[in-house]
């Protein structure tokens, strides 16, 4: 979504929710790159709203530490926070260690064909230009982790603190293969839990969510008005 384009809402339902889910996919994704200034006035043209749900949509983005709000200035998009990215990945990496470890204890058939099926849709859009529909297919394989090991719950949570690490990854996705070293380490993990190999499923998983982190120097180098430290 771009700034200047008119958006449809679905007016079944509440708007500033919508609002709130679209601004953040386009912070996430850095289509809205940090610097990038968000209008109240423009914004309630673009999506045909008045300035309550706007605002309301900003304030969520600035409780997730993805926008800066300055009052009676200007809300501008925030650069990545090294720390708060940090301690995303910390609780993440906490949960999803004891979430690979309770599928690998009751290894599901059913499940592996279904995380199985999860890869090959990433597999299938490995080369999509902007990586939207590699990083979608991406969180649906974690969420069906969550779901299955009884905690759907906490990944709408982590979903929610993780704004700043997804936004370090976004910028280390598009590295020569990093996709296909994301692939390789869902069937490591997904061979782990077939094979009912609870420390061998957290050692692939801790490898596969260590490997953004392992190259900050790289991408703050890389990037440097779009991080913070």
């Amino acid at each position: 979504m771009k700034v200047q384009e008119k958006v449809r809402l679905d007016r079944s339902r509440q708007a500033a929710p919508q609002v709130f889910d679209q601004l953040r996919e386009s912070i996430v994704s850095l289509e809205m790159a940090p610097g990038t200034v968000l209008a109240r006035d423009a914004l309630a043209q673009q999506f045909g709203l008045s300035q309550t749900p706007i605002r309301d949509a900003l304030m969520r983005l600035g409780e997730e530490g993805l926008v800066d709000i300055f009052p009676q200035h200007a809300t501008v998009v925030s650069r990545i926070d090294v720390n708060a990215a940090k301690q995303a990945h910390f609780l993440r990496k906490s949960i999803e260690l004891e979430v690979v470890r309770t599928l690998a204890l009751a290894a599901d058939d059913h499940l592996v064909a279904r995380l199985h099926t999860q890869i090959e849709l990433q597999v299938a859009v490995i080369n999509t230009a902007d990586y939207r529909d590699f990083v979608a297919a991406d969180q649906a394989f974690h969420q069906q982790m969550y779901a299955a090991a009884g905690v759907p719950d906490l990944w709408a949570l982590v979903r929610r603190i993780s704004g700043h690490v997804d936004r370090l990854r976004r910028l280390d996705l598009p590295s020569e293969g990093k996709a296909q070293a994301v692939v390789r380490d869902h069937r490591s993990i997904v061979d782990a839990i077939a094979q009912r190999d609870p420390l061998a499923a957290q050692d692939s998983l801790r490898a596969h969510l260590s490997g953004t982190l392992g190259q900050l120097e790289s991408i703050c180098e890389r990037y440097p008005d779009y991080v913070a430290r």
